[in-house]
């Protein structure tokens, strides 16, 4: 399974990018809204990815963040959703816009996104919400060790997808000021 490429942005088009890994050149689908931020064709770039495969295709889907992959993955899981309309949703919404619209029930929030109609955002919302709080569960409050972290993080001006990131490699038995550290020391090297 492909799960990161990092390489050299060979080719961008309207549906997907090349990526140049040490020669081999990958075809990578990906949303208008994320093309738009790798940067210009010869920019080095980390996209993590999603291998679809099916009996007649086999097919690569990136995303800017591991937290994107996985709500990209998630989506998957709800009926009537397959890799084009996963991508068209976080192509439309963020990861955050996409887990307020299921959190609040939010319909019509789901409906701007083409292929999704009425009946199938309400499909959707009923099968992830329980799969959408097992992913944020470390976070709901402030209280908890992971909450505290986050807000930390936040205070210090880092996005939700830079944050998830840290929290993925920090030490979740240490006490809070070590796994602040931990992170800063995460986010240091990411950059």
């Amino acid at each position: 399974m492909i799960g990161v490429l990092r390489g050299e942005l060979a080719h961008i088009g309207v549906e997907g990018v090349v990526i140049d890994v040490a020669g081999v050149g990958y075809e990578v689908a990906m949303s208008g809204r994320n093309i738009a931020d790798l940067g210009s064709t010869g920019a080095e770039v980390t996209v993590y990815t999603h291998m679809h495969v099916r009996e007649d295709a086999m097919s690569l889907y990136g995303f800017p963040s591991m937290t994107d992959r996985q709500l990209f993955r998630i989506l998957l899981g709800a009926s009537g959703v397959g890799p084009k309309v996963a991508l068209a949703v976080l192509g439309a919404m963020t990861s955050d816009e996409v887990r307020n619209a299921v959190a609040n029930d939010d319909v019509d929030a789901l409906t701007i996104v083409p292929g999704i109609g009425k009946r199938t955002a309400q499909k959707m919302i009923l099968e992830l919400r329980p799969k959408l709080a097992a992913m944020d569960s470390d976070v709901v409050g402030s209280g908890t060790a992971s909450g505290q972290v986050r807000m930390a993080l936040e205070g210090l001006g880092f996005t939700g997808s830079e944050i998830s990131e840290a929290l993925q490699t920090v030490d979740r038995t240490a006490p809070v000021p070590e796994q602040i550290r931990q992170a800063l020391r995460q986010r240091g090297k990411a950059s």
